[in-house]
């Protein structure tokens, strides 16, 4: 049977299983307000201020819109997100969310905080992965240094080790816990550094299974062209590649800095573009899964359906520990909740930390909700869809 069938990501029922009559109106109110791209960014920058001025808005903040798309501001308030998802069998993925201070102490103290998130995975079932960002434990000026091949002083040497010291202790515990850990991807200008301080961890500690995945953001045109070359370093290496594919989350910024510099544009030209770049993608990964395993980030239908269809081709099943879909907290649950109910594998990315340090991350959240071609909508319509739905229900 073609899984498309049997999956409907249009079920409003599966997708809001877990939300009361109540908090889905809270929900409607919410998206209503996220579709006005006024109200976004005008209110955005006002609760930043606030926040800022120390206003006494942050209940505000925390009963609304955070308490929607983060699980708190501990690992421990995160529980109540990790149980409601693990009722309808969806992983959770602890996401730190704070952007550090850029020093020493606080790379530090990122560190010891993924570590907690580690410990907390280890032997849970239903936190599959750890997640981490590069530029919370290394200066991002150290990053782009090296990756412009500037000479750095016998300080700034020293400094950098710190930084691959600190990803190889979250890997090595990660690795010791069997806990996969995603490395984040960034900007383009630091990325290549990324990926080799990445693939260095690969190659200690991807030898049985994949441990350490990078991610792929699809938006760039050469990503493809990088996934195979990885691949192919993988097998000659004798390791596993973790992969995680995402479409990217700095189109903006990328073009500014190649139009202000004078080089050529690292994002593809158009939408579609990207969106083919990104299937093209799970095709490889699919075709290649004997030295592949891959997370599939995405927030789009076609996508979805497209990979459920290749693992049904290639007679993978839908609980193959080397296949995942993920989505963000708080959006696209009618993917999320009816992938986990036909039995694939599903995680949700749980951010957490305190709100005002988690305020730039949520901001960009509803940026690019009302940004994305018809998520706000989207998600708005569903909803409504939904609230009707039980109204009918209740009337019969």
């Amino acid at each position: 049977m073609n899984p498309s069938t049997k999956v409907s990501f249009d079920d409003t029922a599966v997708a809001f299983s877990s939300k009361s009559d109540a908090e889905l109106y809270k929900l409607y109110l919410l998206f209503k307000m996220m579709n006005s791209n006024f109200l976004v960014k005008t209110g955005g920058s006002l609760l930043n201020t606030a926040l800022n001025l120390h206003l006494p808005v942050k209940f505000i903040v925390k009963k609304t819109v955070f308490n929607h798309f983060c699980g708190g501001e501990t690992i421990q308030e995160s529980e109540r997100a990790i149980q409601e998802l693990s009722q309808y069998n969806i992983g959770t993925i602890l996401d730190y969310s704070v952007e550090g201070e850029g020093d020493e102490k606080s790379f530090n103290a990122t560190r010891d905080e993924l570590l907690r998130t580690v410990e907390k995975a280890r032997g849970h079932k239903l936190i599959p992965f750890s997640v981490f960002k590069v530029t919370g434990l290394v200066d991002i000026r150290l990053l782009e240094k090296v990756q412009a091949r500037q000479e750095l002083t016998a300080e700034e040497r020293a400094a950098f080790e710190r930084g691959r010291d600190r990803m190889n202790d979250i890997c090595q515990r990660c690795y010791e816990a069997n806990v996969p850990v995603f490395v984040d991807a960034e900007e383009s200008w630091i990325q290549e550094t990324i990926d080799n301080l990445t693939y260095e961890m690969m190659t200690l500690y991807n030898k049985e299974r994949a441990i350490v995945y990078n991610t792929y953001q699809m938006y760039r045109h050469d990503r493809l062209g990088v996934i195979q070359r990885d691949y192919a370093n993988a097998v000659k290496e004798g390791y596993y590649l973790g992969a995680k594919l995402v479409r990217g989350a700095y189109m903006e910024k990328e073009r500014r800095r190649a139009q202000a510099a004078g080089y050529p544009d690292p994002i593809n030209p158009t939408k579609e573009a990207s969106d083919k770049l990104f299937d093209d993608a799970l095709h490889f990964c699919i075709e290649h899964i004997d030295r592949i395993y891959f997370c599939a980030g995405t927030h789009n239908e076609q996508s979805s359906y497209l990979l459920m269809e290749l693992m049904a081709a290639h007679g993978i099943a839908p609980d193959d520990e080397r296949v995942y879909f993920s989505q963000l907290y708080g959006m696209s649950d009618n993917l999320s909740y009816n992938l986990a109910k036909a039995g694939y594998n599903v995680a949700k990315y749980v951010p957490y930390g305190p709100v005002e340090a988690v305020m730039p991350y949520l901001l960009r959240r509803a940026n690019e909700n009302t940004a994305i071609a018809g998520q706000s909508s989207r998600e708005f319509n569903l909803i409504r869809k939904e609230m009707e739905r039980r109204k009918l229900a209740k009337q019969h």
